[in-house]
C-alpha cells in the first residue's frame, strides 16, 4: 500500500513519474535497455537531457541569457561552488543567516573567502523568523548576496525576493524550487538539490546568468567551474543519468498539471489547512511567525512532548509516515512538496484531530 510520505527529502515524487519509471525500467524507449544502462553521450539520452531542461527552461520562464547546468554533489557542493567561481579569496560576500542551512553555507564559505559578512542573523529568535527587507546591513561592494529561501528543518521562508541592487543575488532554492513561479530574471544564481521537488537525491540544479560565468577563481575543481560545465552541456563528466531522466519526467509531470501557476495555489491551499488545523488547535503548535511560514515544511509540536511517539505511532498506522521533527528541533515536521496530495494533507488533519479528541 501507497503510504502518504511527509519526509523532508529524500521526498515522495509523484506517484505518474513513478509508474513509468517502472514500465520503461529494462527497456527504456525501445532500445532493449535501461536508461541506467545507456551511454550518457547516446543520441537517445542527450535528447531526452535536453528536452529535460528545456521543460524546466519553460516552467520557471528562465530567461535566455541564463545557463541551466545538471550537477552532482548537492546543495551542500553548491555552499563550495558558489564562492569559488563568484570571488576572489579576498573578496567581500553577505550571507543572510536564517537557519541551519545558511549557517551551514556560510561556514563553508568562510573556508574560501577572507571576509563574510552576515547581513542579517535570527537566531535570537531561534530562526523563527526572517529579517525586514529594510533592515539588511548590506556591503554594497560584495561579491554576492546569499540566502536561503526556505528553511527546511526550522520551516521559514522568505515572503519578499531581497533586493541586492547591483550585487548577484544567490539562492538556496532546494526546498522551494518549482512549487510556485519565481522572477528568475532578479537572481544572479539560483542552485537546488533535487531530492524534494525535482527528482531522487544525486542531482543539484544551478540556474546562472551568464555574465556570472568564467570567474572561477584558479584551481576550482572543473566538474564545479560552471563555465566549464556549461560549455559541455553539463555532460563534462557522466552525469547522474537515472536522477536525471527521472527529473524531466517530473518536470513533464508538473507541466501536465498546469504549471506552476496552478502548482503554487495547490500548495497554498495544502499549507493553509493544516496551519489552520494547528491554529485552530490549543493542542497544537507552530513556533514560526506567522509572516514567514514556509508552504512546504510545517513543524509542530504537541501540548505534551510525552505523546509525541505515541502520535507518530498512530499516524503510521493511519499511512501516515516519515513526521518525525529534524534530529536538531524535535516535535514533528509535515513536507507537503508538490507530490503530496492534498488527500495526504486531509488525511493528516483527521488524524490530528483525532488524536487530539482522544488524549487533549
Amino acid at each position: 500500500m501507497r503510504v502518504f510520505n511527509f519526509a523532508a527529502g529524500p521526498a515522495t515524487l509523484p506517484l505518474q513519474v513513478l509508474e513509468q519509471a517502472r514500465d520503461e525500467l529494462t527497456d527504456w524507449q525501445g532500445c532493449g535497455m535501461s536508461v541506467m544502462e545507456v551511454s550518457h553521450r547516446s543520441g537517445t539520452f542527450v535528447a531526452a537531457a535536453r528536452a529535460a531542461e528545456s521543460r524546466l527552461r519553460e516552467l520557471l520562464s528562465v530567461p535566455p541569457n541564463y545557463k541551466v547546468l545538471f550537477l552532482q554533489g548537492g546543495a551542500t557542493g553548491q555552499f563550495a561552488a558558489i564562492p569559488l567561481n563568484l570571488a576572489g579569496a579576498e573578496a567581500r560576500a553577505d550571507y543572510l543567516n536564517t537557519g541551519a542551512w545558511s549557517k551551514k553555507a556560510i561556514a563553508e564559505a568562510r573556508r574560501f573567502l577572507a571576509h563574510v559578512n552576515v547581513a542579517a542573523d535570527e537566531s535570537a529568535t531561534n530562526y523563527t523568523t526572517v529579517p525586514a527587507a529594510a533592515s539588511l546591513r548590506l556591503d554594497p561592494a560584495a561579491a554576492y548576496l546569499h540566502y536561503t529561501a526556505n528553511e527546511t528543518i526550522g520551516g521559514v521562508e522568505f515572503p519578499y525576493v531581497p533586493d541586492s541592487g547591483a550585487v548577484p543575488l544567490i539562492a538556496d532554492m532546494s526546498s522551494s524550487i518549482l512549487s510556485r513561479p519565481v522572477p528568475v530574471e532578479r537572481f544572479g544564481l539560483i542552485y537546488g538539490g533535487a531530492q524534494k521537488n525535482i527528482g531522487p537525491a544525486g542531482l543539484v540544479v544551478v540556474i546562472v546568468r551568464e555574465e556570472l560565468l568564467g570567474r572561477a577563481r584558479p584551481g576550482t575543481p572543473s566538474v564545479w567551474d560552471y563555465h566549464a560545465m556549461a560549455a559541455e552541456d553539463s555532460m563534462l563528466n557522466t552525469p547522474p543519468t537515472f536522477a536525471l531522466y527521472l527529473a524531466g519526467l517530473v518536470f513533464k509531470w508538473l507541466q501536465e498539471q498546469g504549471g506552476l501557476s496552478v502548482i503554487a495555489a495547490r500548495n497554498e491551499a495544502k499549507a493553509r489547512a493544516l496551519y489552520e488545523a494547528i491554529d485552530g488547535s490549543g493542542f497544537y503548535r507552530n513556533p514560526v511567525d506567522k509572516g514567514c511560514r514556509s508552504w512546504m515544511n510545517v513543524p509542530f509540536t504537541l501540548a505534551d512532548p510525552a505523546l509525541d511517539a505515541l502520535f507518530l505511532s498512530t499516524a503510521r498506522a493511519a499511512g501516515l509516515v516519515n513526521l518525525e521533527g529534524h534530529r536538531s528541533v524535535g516535535g514533528m515536521r509535515a513536507s507537503l512538496y508538490n507530490a503530496m496530495p492534498p488527500e495526504g494533507v486531509a488525511a493528516l488533519v483527521a488524524c490530528m484531530k483525532e488524536f487530539e479528541r482522544r488524549h487533549g
